[in-house]
C-alpha cells in the first residue's frame, strides 16, 4: 500500500515546538502547507509561490534559510487492520532527506541519518485499524556536523563528509548549493504473513547459444520459525512461458538453486543486439500458504572487466557476452537538484536520448545518488550499461568512526541488494577521484593528514561485494592503477589536460603542475592520450539561449555581466576563455560567446572521441563528463 494521501509541511527553529506536540495525531495542521512526496521542501515551496525559482538570477541565496529550519511531514490514513492477526505491518520509506525522526500515532518509532538508502520500521504494534497519522521531524544539517572534525580537504564545503547526503547539493563545478530537505521517495506500508522474502539475488552463472545457467539465491525472514517454508523459482519469456522452474525448501534463512535455460536469448547493449528480458518470479510459500513474491524483468547475459589482453598487455575493457565492446557515454549527474521531485518520464526521456546518441554505457557517478529503479529499469530495457559509483567524491571521510563506518555498511548492503539483479549493471567503482586527489594534494603540501576513507573503499566495499555480489568486477576508484593513479598505461583515466590545465606525465609523489595557457587546456592535448579507458573527459560551454534567458534577470543577459559568471561555478574562468581563443577567438558579445563556447565544446569533443576511437585497440571506452 503506498501512501498517497494529502502530505503537509510546517518549519520551526529548533526547539520552537516540542516534538510530541507536532506529531500528535490530534494537531490541527489545516494551516500547513501541501506538499507532494516523493518531493522535497523546496519543490513544494516553489510550487506554492512562497519562493522564487532558485535557478533564477541569485535566487538560490535567497533560499539558503531552509538549510537553518527544523522540517516537518504530516499525513492521515485509513487502514484495515485485523486485531490479534499473525500479520507484520512495516512501514517503508524509500528516501528520507536526512535527519528524520518519524513518528505513528504519536509514538516515536525510529530515527535515520542516511539519504543513500530506504528505511523500514515495524509498525504491527503501534498501527490502527482506521485513521492513523504519520509525522515525520527533519533537523537541520548543522546539527549533525558542527561538533564534528573538519577534515583538510573535502571540495566545496566542509561540511559534507560527516553526512551520508548527495555531495551535490553543497554545490559543484557545475551546479548551486541547495542543500534539499524531506521525504524522497515513495512511502508504502507491507503486510506479511508468516514470512518475508528479505531478497532474491539472480545472476548468471555461464552463457552460451545452447544453454545459460542462472544462479538464484533468495534471503527469507520466518515469523513462525515453526512453519516449512518454501520457494518456487521460475524464469518466464515476454509471453509467460516457462523456460526454467525450480521449487526449493528454505532451510534457516536461505536457499539456492540453479536454472538451466535452453538456447537462451541473451541481453545485449543495443548497438551490439537485443537487450532481451525474461521475467523472473520467486514465491514464497510457508505452511503451504504463497505468502510472499518477487517478479520483475531479468537480462541473462555475462559481463567481465578485461584487465590484461590476449598477448598478456595492460588493459581496461567490458567483455559483455564474450564481445569486447568499445564503450560509448557519458557521466550521469542527478537530473535535477531537487532529485524527489523528478518525474519517471524525465529518466525515460534522457536514457532514450542517451540510446539515440549511440551512448551504450553511463557512468552514474559518486556525487549524486544510487539512481531511482527508474533508471536501472530503463537502462536494462533500452541496453545501456551501467558503471556504478558508491558514494563517495573528492573528500576525505571519518573511516576512523564507527558509528559512520557502520552507516556506511548498511547503505553499501541495501544498494548491492537492491541494484545487483539489473543486467546493465556492470561495474561497481569505490569512490570518484579521491585516491588520485589525496596523491596529489598531499604531494603539494595541501594535506599533511593521514588518508582518512582509505578503508572504505579498500577493505570494506570488497567485503560487503564479496559476500553479496560476485557476479561483477569491483573498482577501487576513478581514476584508479600505475604509477599515478591517473596513468595511461593502467586502469581508467581522468583526461584533465584539457579543460584544467593537468600536467602530465605525472608519478606518485610529485607535485602537481596546472598550465593556464593556450597550449596548457586545448583539446589538441587528447591526440597525446593513449590512456585504456578516458571514464572522464571534455569541457565546459554555454546553455543555449533560452536556457540562459529563462534563468537571468533583465538587463543581465550579456557577456561579462555579473549573471553570467555566477552560473559557471568552476575556478578560473580563464579556462574557458582560454579554450575559445585557440580555436574561435575571445568572444566580443553574448551571441558570439554562446556560438564559440558551444562550438568549441562540440569541436573538443569530436576531436578526442575520433582520437580515442582511431586507437581503440588500445582505448576501449570514453565516457564524456557529463550528462
Amino acid at each position: 500500500m503506498e501512501l498517497k494521501s494529502v502530505w503537509r509541511i510546517q518549519h520551526f527553529d529548533v526547539g520552537q515546538v516540542r516534538p510530541l506536540e507536532a506529531a500528535a495525531p490530534g494537531l490541527d495542521d489545516r494551516f500547513w502547507i501541501t506538499a507532494k512526496v516523493p518531493g522535497d521542501v523546496h519543490s513544494a515551496l516553489i510550487e506554492r509561490k512562497i519562493i522564487d525559482n532558485p535557478y533564477f538570477g541569485h535566487n538560490d541565496a535567497k533560499s539558503r534559510w531552509i538549510e537553518q529550519k527544523e522540517w516537518w511531514y504530516r499525513t492521515q490514513f485509513d487502514y484495515v487492520k485485523e486485531e490479534g492477526g499473525e500479520e507484520k505491518h512495516e512501514l517503508i520509506f524509500e528516501g528520507l532527506d536526512t535527519f528524520a525522526t518519524v513518528f505513528v500515532n504519536g509514538l516515536e518509532i525510529g530515527k535515520t541519518d542516511n539519504m543513500l538508502m530506504a528505511h523500514s520500521f515495524d509498525v504491527t504494534r503501534v498501527l490502527r485499524h482506521g485513521k492513523n497519522t504519520i509525522a515525520v521531524k527533519f533537523d537541520p544539517l548543522y546539527l549533525h556536523h558542527r561538533d564534528k572534525e573538519q577534515f583538510q580537504w573535502s571540495s566545496y564545503t566542509k561540511e559534507r563528509p560527516w553526512l551520508r547526503k548527495a555531495a551535490m547539493n553543497f554545490g559543484w563545478d557545475w551546479g548551486p548549493r541547495m542543500v534539499t530537505v524531506g521525504i524522497w521517495g515513495k512511502v508504502r506500508i507491507e503486510r506479511k504473513l508468516w514470512a518475508r522474502l528479505d531478497s532474491v539475488f539472480a545472476r548468471t552463472v555461464s552463457a552460451d547459444e545452447k544453454e545459460a545457467v542462472v544462479r538464484v539465491d533468495v534471503e527469507v525472514t520466518a515469523f513462525r520459525p515453526d512453519y516449512r517454508r518454501e520457494c518456487e523459482i521460475r524464469s518466464l519469456t515476454r509471453k509467460g512461458e516457462a523456460v526454467a522452474s525450480a521449487r526449493i525448501p528454505v532451510t534457516g534463512r536461505t536457499g539456492s538453486v540453479d536454472l538451466t535455460v535452453g538456447s537462451p536469448r541473451l541481453w545485449w547493449t543495443h548497438d551490439l543486439g537485443e537487450p532481451y528480458l525474461y521475467e523472473l518470479e520467486v514465491v514464497l510459500f510457508s505452511n503451504g500458504e504463497e505468502v510472499d513474491g518477487y517478479k520483475k524483468p531479468f537480462g541473462i547475459r555475462t559481463i567481465k572487466l578485461q584487465l590484461k589482453d590476449e598477448e598478456g598487455r595492460n588493459a581496461f575493457a567490458f567483455v559483455l557476452n564474450g564481445v569486447k565492446l568499445f564503450a560509448k557515454g557519458a557521466n550521469w549527474i542527478p537530473a535535477d537538484h531537487f532529485i524527489g521531485a523528478i518525474p519517471d518520464s524525465r529518466y525515460r526521456d534522457l536514457i532514450a536520448l542517451s540510446v539515440d546518441s549511440n551512448m551504450n554505457m553511463l557512468r552514474v557517478w559518486a556525487g549524486g545518488i544510487y539512481e531511482k529503479d527508474v533508471f536501472y529499469e530503463e537502462c536494462d530495457r533500452r541496453g545501456v550499461l551501467v558503471w556504478q559509483d558508491f558514494a563517495f567524491a573528492n573528500a576525505l571521510f571519518p573511516d576512523f568512526n564507527k558509528d559512520f563506518m557502520d552507516n556506511v555498511r548498511r547503505e553499501a548492503v541495501y544498494n548491492v541488494k537492491r541494484l545487483r539483479n539489473y543486467a546493465s549493471l556492470a561495474l561497481w567503482c569505490g569512490n570518484n577521484e579521491i585516491d588520485w586527489l589525496y596523491d596529489m594534494k598531499t604531494s603539494g603540501g595541501d594535506i599533511t593528514c593521514p588518508f582518512y576513507g582509505e578503508s572504505i573503499y579498500h577493505e570494506l566495499l570488497p567485503e560487503v561485494l564479496e559476500e553479496l555480489d560476485d557476479s561483477r568486477a569491483y573498482w577501487p576508484s576513478s581514476p584508479f592503477g600505475g604509477n599515478d593513479a591517473n596513468d595511461p598505461d593502467v586502469g581508467d583515466r581522468h583526461n584533465w589536460q584539457v579543460w584544467h590545465g593537468s600536467v602530465y606525465p605525472r608519478k606518485f609523489g610529485e607535485p602537481p603542475l596546472l598550465d593556464y595557457s593556450i597550449q596548457g587546456v586545448t583539446f589538441k592535448n587528447y591526440k597525446n592520450d593513449f590512456t585504456l579507458f578516458s571514464s572522464e573527459f571534455g569541457m565546459h560551454a554555454s546553455a543555449n539561449r533560452y536556457t540562459l534567458e529563462k534563468n537571468i534577470p533583465e538587463g543581465e543577459f550579456y557577456w561579462g555581466s555579473v549573471e553570467m559568471a555566477y552560473r559557471n561555478k568552476d575556478t578560473n574562468h580563464q579556462k574557458g576563455i582560454l579554450l575559445m581563443e585557440g580555436f574561435t577567438g575571445i568572444p566580443r558579445d553574448i551571441e558570439e560567446y554562446m556560438n564559440f563556447s558551444m562550438l568549441t565544446q562540440a569541436e573538443g569533443l569530436k576531436y578526442g572521441i575520433e582520437h580515442y576511437r582511431r586507437n581503440k585497440k588500445r582505448t576501449s571506452g570514453t565516457l564524456v563528463w557529463q550528462t
